[in-house]
């Protein structure tokens, strides 16, 4: 803006003529740089839009869980559920490369120090958490509780949970290529900067203005697909897997007749 004022200014009281740069090569430039940047921003936007599909898939299948563990014994469905509750949780820190807080899982799911104390020595502790579900469910096939029917449907409820993880790893852990993101910041911010040099001639005082307006568009468009460009982080556009984890434990609690966590609340309207 600074520049696009100060050669604006200068081309209007005709103190120095800056060289004119022709317009159409801007014209031909912006119009690439656009398809460009709305390719960006659709290939981040469908990376943002499947994370939450999969974190959909997600609550779906803890509901199926819910109602289909009704046929188990009290204790087992109990295990079951707390074992669902787990699975969203590291789901999530895996997701965000952090550690739960070890005193509120304990809360939420139930588990026992020496658990939670073996869980954190699993690579995959997501993986792991799905193994202790289909561990149950064997055992109350073995024990005569479900029929074979009855636990393979329970078990396709397994299988889609480990479905969604697989969907989010590939999701955070293949990111847009930096080399592409970088060649079109840079190309972004070239094409702003010398933008002024083609319309001060022409505009004069009111080049400020028009270039004021491109630039916000185009640095705007293209910050926030950097910014949606991983949906699993703690910006104000990313998903929110702390709530949706915790409606999760609201749900599931709730269902056991046990003492459910408060709704995750938006700070400075930014739900986590």
């Amino acid at each position: 803006m600074l520049i696009s004022a100060i050669i604006g200014g200068v081309e209007y009281i005709n103190l120095y003529r800056f060289p004119e740069i022709p317009l159409v090569g801007f014209t031909l430039i912006g119009v690439v740089l656009s398809i460009f940047l709305g390719f960006k921003n659709t290939a981040c936007y469908d990376r943002w839009w499947e994370a939450r599909k999969l974190w959909g898939v997600l609550i779906a299948t803890s509901r199926h869980f819910d109602r289909d563990c009704r046929i188990l014994t009290q204790a087992r469905r109990e295990r079951v559920i707390q074992h669902v509750i787990v699975f969203a949780n590291v789901l999530r820190d895996r997701l965000r490369r952090q550690t739960a807080n070890p005193t509120e899982l304990i809360q939420t799911s139930g588990m026992s120090q020496q658990a939670l104390t073996q869980l954190y020595q699993q690579n995959n502790a997501p993986q792991y958490t799905l193994s202790l579900i289909q561990w149950e469910l064997l055992q109350a096939l073995k024990e005569g509780e479900i029929s074979d029917i009855i636990y393979a449907q329970m078990n396709k409820n397994v299988a889609d949970l480990s479905v969604v993880q697989t969907g989010c790893d590939r999701i955070a852990n293949t990111p847009i290529p930096f080399a592409y993101s970088v060649l079109l910041n840079r190309t972004v911010y070239f094409f702003c900067f010398m933008l002024p040099f083609s319309l001060g001639s022409l505009l004069g005082l009111a080049t400020p203005l028009l270039v004021g307006i491109l630039a916000y568009t185009f640095l705007g468009l293209d910050a926030l697909s950097t910014e949606i460009e991983e949906p699993f982080g703690t910006q104000s556009n990313d998903l929110p897997l702390d709530a949706m984890v915790r409606s999760i434990e609201i749900e599931l609690l709730g269902t056991l007749g046990k003492p459910t966590p408060p709704p995750i609340q938006a700070q400075d309207n930014n739900l986590l």
